[in-house]
């Protein structure tokens, strides 16, 4: 290793005294101009975990649904997954390592992580559309160089896009070709083949809205457009041309505020949709004759793809388990439905993709979604092996159909990872494919009412967790005070946790009315305060 060159280069990219950062479930995340000395390292980490693993790593930069001038980076594993738990550890390390500490870091890193230096490194890179990510990737590229790896930037991409392409190509391509094209054509192919069955096809032409919260998801689905069938009409609205990414839009704006985002007119009924800003979280919505708004979020994008994966499994008379997973943020109404109405087993986990997605693996059929529209569906090995042998050799007609249509969604959904575009043409041939309005979907279960709020706090870590962050541990008497008032209220639950990356404490409180909802977050908040050191004046309803 050349620490010559090494100290040379780190030079450029000078880390700011006293800042530390830590990564997180959505890696690094911080106001743009702080992130230079991080780009560089993660270039550093990257080659490394590549050298450790012996596959491609990807690095995508991004900082997702946050303002514009924020920025972020990302590490993707071999198989398209979120870095590894340990690797997390190293990432923080080395990006708040001072300048003279680099070179003994780095080397710890080796040791510990194994890391074989005479193996080949190669790294995928992608970035949105931020202004400060073409600036920022190509620090990335500077560490990479710097240690000797092999790198492709592919430039613009959503970051389910740079998922799927690391897996393509540690899969030698037995997932799909590791290019903008390759995904286009793997995606609109399974998505024709299926809804060429949709009891509708040929007559109505499908309308879908779709606000693309002014960034990179509206780039990609006007590139992929040419590849869809004349009768699908995809209108694109905040496209990034006029505003600010995540201005008053996006999947996290329409889902907090629970209203529809600026720059899309909406008449009553019509199907509507957001991504976020890197396009891996997708929530649909629309008005009512009476003008009210819908919003339809992720346990119910969950809840229709599991009534229709359950359907077709139950056709090709296979005993594969499918499960849903879920985060203690799902909605009880959903909850209650999936485990009452449709009897499929619902698990619920920590909050954070990487706690879902492990879970999910445990099944035939693992269905993951976070209520913010982040999630995907993952089959194991043997099921996938089971349903394409049945596609292709099941001699009942009815059983080898319905097995084809399994492998057309095994094809159009991305298993890597949540992805906005992938699950909205899964949303969309379900709906064709059970002649479905957006009522009728709505209208499957009534969501309880329910109400977010955050209480600012000294130190978060007061607060501890346990059964998936549904029970406080501590501080004493706190969980004891929830579980009085959640007695106060018919159908109701709330819980707390800490916040991932600031001092504030987060409250989930839903109960059979708004105004039940409201009181009861109030409460519960006004107890946080009370008992976990809140900051400043106790919480106004």
């Amino acid at each position: 290793m050349d620490f010559e060159a090494l100290k040379k280069y780190s030079a450029l990219h000078p880390k700011p005294a006293g800042l530390t950062l830590q990564y997180g479930t959505a890696g690094f995340r911080t106001k743009a101009e702080q992130l230079d000395h991080v780009m560089f390292r993660m270039g550093l980490l990257a080659v490394l975990r590549s050298k450790a693993v012996a596959s491609t790593i990807g690095i995508m930069v991004t900082a997702s649904h946050n303002p514009e001038e924020d920025n972020g980076v990302k590490l993707v594993d071999p198989l398209g997954e979120m870095l590894h738990p340990s690797w997390e550890e190293y990432a923080t390390q080395l990006a708040n390592a001072e300048e003279q500490e680099l070179q003994e870091t780095i080397t710890e890193i080796c040791q510990k992580a194994a890391v074989n230096q005479h193996k080949d490194a190669s790294v995928f890179i992608g970035r949105d559309t931020r202004p400060s990510s073409e600036k920022l990737s190509r620090s990335v590229i500077d560490g990479i160089s710097v240690l000797g790896g092999q790198y492709h930037d592919y430039g613009l991409v959503t970051t389910p896009q740079l998922h799927y392409m690391v897996c393509c190509q540690n899969t030698q391509g037995q997932y799909g070709k590791a290019t903008l094209e390759g995904y286009y054509e793997k995606l609109s192919n399974a998505f024709m083949e299926l809804i060429k069955q949709s009891p509708s096809s040929g007559q109505s032409q499908r309308h879908l809205k779709i606000d693309c919260a002014n960034g990179i998801g509206a780039l990609k689905l006007s590139e992929m457009q040419p590849y869809f069938p004349k009768d699908v009409l995809i209108h694109l609205y905040n496209d990034g041309t006029k505003e600010k990414l995540n201005h008053l839009c996006g999947a996290d704006f329409v889902k907090v505020h629970q209203k529809p985002p600026r720059g899309l007119d909406m008449k009553p009924n019509e199907r509507c949709c957001s991504f976020d800003g890197d396009a891996d979280r997708i929530v649909y919505y629309y008005k009512d004759e009476t003008g009210h708004f819908h919003l339809i979020d992720g346990d119910k994008i969950a809840t229709l793809i599991s009534i229709f994966l359950k359907e077709l499994l139950a056709k090709v008379g296979q005993t594969l388990k499918m499960a849903v997973v879920q985060t203690a943020y799902a909605n009880g109404s959903s909850t209650r439905y999936l485990e009452e109405t449709l009897k499929v087993p619902v698990h619920c986990v920590k909050t954070g993709v990487k706690h879902l997605h492990h879970k999910a693996q445990e099944f035939d059929v693992g269905v993951y979604f976070e209520a913010n529209g982040h999630g995907t569906v993952l089959f194991s090995k043997a099921a996938e092996t089971k349903i394409r042998q049945l596609a292709k050799e099941e001699k009942d007609d009815e059983k080898r159909e319905a097995a084809k249509v399994l492998e057309n969604m095994i094809n159009l959904i991305n298993q890597t990872v949540g992805d906005a575009i992938s699950d909205m043409l899964v949303v969309e041939a379900i709906l064709a494919l059970k002649g479905l309005t957006v009522q009728q979907w709505d209208a499957l279960y009534t969501d309880l009412p329910n109400r977010l709020l955050k209480v600012q706090v000294a130190d978060r870590r007061v607060i501890d967790t346990t059964d998936a962050e549904r029970r406080a541990v501590t501080p004493p008497g706190l969980q004891e005070k929830i579980d009085a008032l959640v007695k106060k209220y018919k159908l109701s639950r709330a819980f707390v946790r800490p916040s991932g990356t600031e001092d504030v404490v987060r409250i989930y409180a839903e109960a059979d009315t708004q105004e039940n909802a409201d009181a009861l977050a109030h409460e519960v908040s006004l107890a946080v305060h009370h008992l976990a050191g809140g900051r400043g004046e106790p919480p106004q309803p």
